[in-house]
């Protein structure tokens, strides 16, 4: 069932990427929404003593808001979790921003894009290994 899921939500990423079309962080009912385009340094805005998600968004992107609410709960859920959304859209753009300045900084090619940071702010997993963390959490 795990690998249903994982490769449901690949084939969910792949299609968003094809088709295009969609201060610290605090504990909270939602999850941070940072970047709005511009670059990032994720390590000032991992959450301590919590695993901190990174989680690169779009509005435009059809499978980031299929995945958001899951996001959500998860971020409400889990005590030792925070989520952190990183929109790479700036505001004036219309569409998935791949030309944004937080966009080329971590050379995205696909979204949402995960990266995992530890308790203590140390980057923990990326990518595919990331995504299936997040996954995995997911199915919990």
């Amino acid at each position: 069932m795990k690998t249903l899921s994982v490769l449901a939500f690949s084939l969910l990423c792949v299609a968003g990427v094809a088709f295009g079309s969609a201060s610290k962080p605090v504990k909270g009912k939602h999850p941070a929404r940072i970047a709005q385009g511009s670059e990032v340094a994720l390590a000032d805005h991992a959450v301590p003593g919590k695993i901190t998600i990174f989680d690169f968004t779009s509005d435009f992107c059809p499978p980031c808001r299929m995945i958001a609410p899951m996001l959500d709960a998860l971020h409400e859920k889990r005590d030792d979790l925070a989520v952190v959304a990183i929109d790479i859209n700036r505001p004036d753009v219309k569409g998935i921003d791949w030309k944004s300045p937080v966009a080329r900084q971590y050379e995205l090619r696909s979204i949402p894009h995960f990266k995992i940071f530890d308790a203590k702010g140390k980057m923990i997993a990326e990518g595919d290994a990331a995504r299936e963390m997040v996954m995995g959490w997911l199915g919990e």
